[in-house]
């Protein structure tokens, strides 16, 4: 089960537009908005990318001369403020984090099977519309660095263990860290941040 957090309050929540996609053609070809080809980015490599996106998210998030109130506005309706972003990135990190644990605790050749997350949902009942920049700076370097102590502890005859998504969508751990990185990096081209790797990961 994923550590995502929920938030009661009376403030209303608004909606942004729901991102209903299917992502994992970014395993296959390079993503024509970041930059980023996650299909040819090693395991062994995805640890020291998501350490040196986490920086650069600290960097966005608590850097010398931030607004935070400006970091909470949203830029136009239907598009996630900067803070938002970052906690989705927080909480996708928490999500992989368990979704590779039990990908590599499944017994047999069969692998595990984990639900599809609605990020729509987690954002509204995590209420990231909220949250302080700096308290979301700490939990997603957190988080992150927890997800890839985890991708560092792989051994290579792990790395082709399969995962399924409720969806259908079949995984190994490798593409399954691959896809996640996407997911990273992305995010931090939506809020016109650099790319760890200039978007050539």
């Amino acid at each position: 089960m994923a550590r995502v957090s929920e938030v009661t309050t009376d403030e209303p929540f608004v909606a942004a537009d729901a991102d209903t996609k299917d992502w994992t053609w970014v395993l296959d070809r390079p993503c024509p908005d970041c930059g980023v080809t996650a299909g040819a980015v090693p395991l062994t490599a995805v640890p020291d990318l998501l350490a040196a996106a986490a920086a650069t998210w600290t960097e966005v998030l608590d850097g010398p001369g931030v607004d935070r109130e400006r970091l909470r506005r949203r830029p136009r309706p239907g598009v996630w403020s900067t803070t938002e972003y970052a906690a989705h990135v927080r909480d996708v990190h928490r999500v992989f984090d368990d979704r590779l644990a039990l990908v590599l605790a499944a017994p047999g050749a069969e692998g595990a099977t984990f639900a599809s997350w609605d990020q729509d949902a987690a954002a509204e009942s995590g209420r990231y519309d909220l949250e302080d920049p700096r308290d979301v700076a700490q939990e997603l370097a957190a988080a992150s660095a927890r997800v890839a102590e985890r991708y560092a502890g792989v051994r290579p005859e792990d790395a082709g263990r399969r995962g399924l998504r409720s969806n259908g969508s079949a995984f190994t751990v490798t593409t399954l860290a691959r896809y996640h990185l996407h997911d990273v990096l992305h995010h931090l081209h939506d809020v016109g941040a650099p790319v760890p790797g200039g978007g050539a990961a």
